[in-house]
């Protein structure tokens, strides 16, 4: 491996050994990769595996990201609900991961449609009209999520008849459109990570650390419900070894849809508390009945609606049955159909978000 380029800092032997032996795979299957969302968590992620194998990079985003410049990223500002500038951004490229998507729990219609719905289309459009053939999509769990236990679900379920968000809606509208997308001259994959985390978190983990210190953090619902996460290096792998999968003659995973995870289903009370264990904050171990938070958040909503007020409330109805409902999922297609496992622990990366937060201090 040694004779990998070093992009600026980015030498392929940092990662796994897993890692590289997928990233050696990839180079020889692409040569010039579109990141959307090349900005946020797992696109950046992505970028730094990417630009390590030797994979030359576009990433799109709407902010400015110098860092991303400097690893050797070429950076395109622009919005992903406009068809010509990502279309334009595009050329050249034989690979596209669409990472980029407007998530959260709150907000209009319009302003999740617009990124994740138009976004995906466009860059169906633009895979099209390039003849770029592969396309790895960042879907998500919520697509299926419908307010109820998801104990050991897989692919087989259905997508949600009703959703308690435009987010879950607006991704599951976009994961049909990438598998009906799906062709013998563009193949694509959607993957569905659960919970992303890890060091640069710049969501969960933040949150989190954030309502502890404000005695806003609390545990919803009587009993402790299992849910899975993935660290973010595992979702970055995840990704790459579907890539190349989606290159291969005879790939088993176009036109289909992943869920991933660490594979470790751990209790939301457990999550939080190893999260506030890397800052040395105490337990969390206050609860509210999941009615009352149910409730609370369709009273919210009402207000926010009538008073049309842009920020999230600090409880909705859908982040009311996400706390007190169970998420884990069957990740054996995963497993079969393109060889993925995690390769970070969830106590692994517990150590390394641990140094992170210790530097940032």
């Amino acid at each position: 491996m040694s004779e990998m380029p070093d992009m600026n800092g980015l030498e392929l032997h940092n990662f796994a050994i897993e890692e590289q032996v997928a990233l050696s795979k990839l180079k020889a299957k692409a040569h010039h990769a579109f990141v959307t969302g090349a900005g946020g968590f797992l696109g950046k992620a992505i970028c730094k595996r990417l630009l390590a194998a030797g994979i030359q990079v576009t990433g799109f985003a709407r902010g400015d990201y110098p860092e991303l410049s400097a690893m050797g990223v070429k950076m395109i500002k622009g919005d992903i609900a406009d068809q010509t500038s990502v279309i334009e951004a595009m050329k050249g490229c034989d690979l596209v991961f669409h990472v980029a998507s407007k998530a959260g729990v709150w907000g209009s219609k319009l302003s999740y449609f617009s990124p994740n719905v138009a976004g995906a289309a466009h860059i169906i459009q633009g895979c099209k009209q390039l003849g770029i053939a592969n396309l790895v999509y960042t879907s998500t769990p919520s697509v299926t999520f419908a307010g109820e236990d998801e104990a050991g679900l897989d692919e087989t379920a259905p997508y949600a008849e009703t959703f308690l968000n435009y987010y879950g809606e607006s991704k599951a509208v976009a994961e049909k459109m990438m598998i009906d997308a799906n062709s013998e001259v563009l193949k694509t994959v959607s993957l569905r990570p659960h919970l992303i985390w890890g060091p640069e978190d710049p969501h969960l983990v933040p949150r989190v650390i954030s309502r502890a210190k404000a005695g806003r953090l609390k545990l919803v619902g009587r009993e402790d419900k299992l849910v899975d996460t993935i660290y973010v290096d595992n979702a970055a792998y995840a990704h790459i070894l579907a890539a190349i999968n989606l290159s291969e003659p005879d790939t088993k995973v176009a036109g289909k849809a992943y869920y991933l995870s660490n594979d470790e289903p751990i209790t939301m009370a457990d999550m939080l508390n190893k999260i506030l264990a890397c800052v040395d904050m105490p337990k969390v171990t206050q609860r509210v009945p999941a009615s009352l938070a149910y409730g609370v958040g369709v009273i919210l909503e009402a207000y926010y609606s009538l008073m049309n007020k842009q920020e999230e409330p600090v409880m909705t109805r859908f982040v009311a049955r996400q706390l007190s409902t169970s998420h884990y999922f069957d990740i054996s297609a995963a497993k079969t159909d393109f060889g993925y496992s995690a390769i970070v622990s969830i106590d692994q990366g517990m150590v390394k978000l641990r140094e992170y937060l210790t530097e940032i201090e």
